[in-house]
């Protein structure tokens, strides 16, 4: 079900969390600087070691609900930003 304009909640707080936690953003934005692959959003965590991890939220960064379409295209947003 649709939640804020993304697939479902899951995806949203994980968004929400790497464009709003002042850590996860500057890292994400770094990351993208440097990226050339395919899936950034899955590359993002790998690099991080967000295994196992999860936002304040307790949704999982690695979460078989997340729509890692959507958090492909939000972390390329971040190249232009």
């Amino acid at each position: 079900m649709p939640y804020n304009g993304w697939k479902n909640r899951e995806t949203w707080n994980v968004a929400l969390w790497i464009n709003n936690d002042e850590r996860l953003y500057r890292a994400a934005r770094e990351f993208m600087r440097r990226y050339k692959g395919r899936c950034p959003y899955k590359d993002f965590f790998l690099a991080l070691h967000l295994e196992g991890q999860g936002t304040p939220d307790g949704v999982s960064y690695g979460g078989s609900k997340l729509a890692y379409s959507e958090l492909n295209a939000m972390m390329r947003e971040l190249k232009s930003e």
